[in-house]
């Protein structure tokens, strides 16, 4: 099952760990995972935040190896027009494996500008042996939506600036950028933004779904680069393992509260939910063997297939919450 979430709602409470003694769930970064997760014994109801394997789809190289062969077996399969819903990362090659395909790519487009980085690999098994440094190259895109005159970036950059004010933040919730968006494009145009996101988020679970090490142990919680263009196309740059859960102000700081509730209800520790779920507080229900759909609406005697995905619209996480739990709270009694 994927789940998205839209972050919205209440505070959290806080949970803690000795690692070095008993434990249940466990909010582990990737080196300890590296490091113990073979020779750790875990009982059936343990939790830890990663898959073995995420790098499947939070290194760069990778994620973009896996759609690039997630979009030639839709093209077999499927078509070309399933095949080009995978179009949403920009022109990327690994160095020095690519090397002579980025090269014709360079002659072939010149002016064009590029990004490298080294690929994310710190793999301990070959510290004996000469490295061979590896980088990914990646087209720059050239027309980022601009907000006024402001390209948005990361915070690190952005509390750089003079005016920068750490009371009110640089970050807007999904709902003021999708209000903000309607008010200048039209909810058409919006609608298919936000249609092309759930596209992106879909789609690029589905290339590493074969790849991944399933584990009944293991969920994860990615956060998505994605950066819109002047013509409203959202573009995949990367997908984190460890999102920051740094605070940047107090409304950042109680939407990532609300985010670590939410995301312990989905895991659900205790076994409450039946598994029937669309929402769980912020997060909704996208995919679960085929699109899911929302319940809401119908025209002309028939269903309105809209996904079910609450992204940037207004939703009652509270309310969702209470009459999701209030069942059992009233078997309790």
């Amino acid at each position: 099952m994927f789940f998205v979430s839209d972050l919205d709602g209440l505070k959290s409470k806080t949970l803690s760990v000795d690692s070095e003694g008993d434990w249940d769930f466990y909010w582990c970064d990737i080196s300890w995972l590296r490091e113990n997760f073979g020779y750790t014994y875990m009982d059936e109801h343990v939790r830890v935040c990663h898959f073995r394997n995420h790098y499947e789809l939070t290194r760069k190289n990778f994620m973009v190896k896996n759609l690039k062969r997630f979009r030639k077996q839709l093209e077999r399969d499927q078509g070309k027009q399933e095949a080009a819903k995978c179009d949403f990362f920009p022109k990327t090659f690994e160095l020095p494996v690519e090397y002579h395909l980025f090269v014709e790519e360079f002659k072939r487009n010149p002016g064009i500008t590029w990004i490298m980085k080294p690929d994310g690999n710190r793999a301990d098994d070959s510290k004996d042996e000469v490295a061979v440094e590896s980088y990914v190259v990646q087209r720059y895109i050239e027309n980022p939506y601009l907000i006024g005159v402001i390209h948005l970036t990361n915070v690190a950059v952005q509390k750089t600036a003079p005016d920068y004010d750490p009371e009110k933040g640089c970050k807007w919730l999904m709902q003021q950028l999708r209000q903000y968006l309607t008010a200048k494009h039209g909810t058409e145009a919006v609608e298919a933004l936000f249609r092309d996101m759930d596209n992106i988020f879909i789609k690029s679970l589905q290339s590493v779904q074969t790849v991944i090490i399933n584990d009944k142990h293991c969920f994860e919680l990615y956060g998505y680069d994605i950066l819109i263009d002047k013509n409203l196309k959202p573009w995949l740059l990367e997908v984190n393992a460890s999102p920051s859960l740094i605070a940047s102000s107090q409304e950042d700081y109680e939407l990532k509260c609300r985010l670590l509730e939410d995301t312990v209800h989905v895991v659900d520790m205790e076994g409450r939910l039946s598994g029937k779920e669309k929402q769980v507080g912020g997060f909704d229900l996208m995919w679960n063997d085929g699109p899911v759909y929302s319940d809401d609406g119908s025209f002309d005697g028939g269903i309105n297939l809209i996904s079910n995905t609450r992204l940037g619209c207004i939703n009652d996480r509270k309310k969702q919450l209470w009459q999701l739990f209030k069942p059992l709270i009233t078997q309790k009694k």
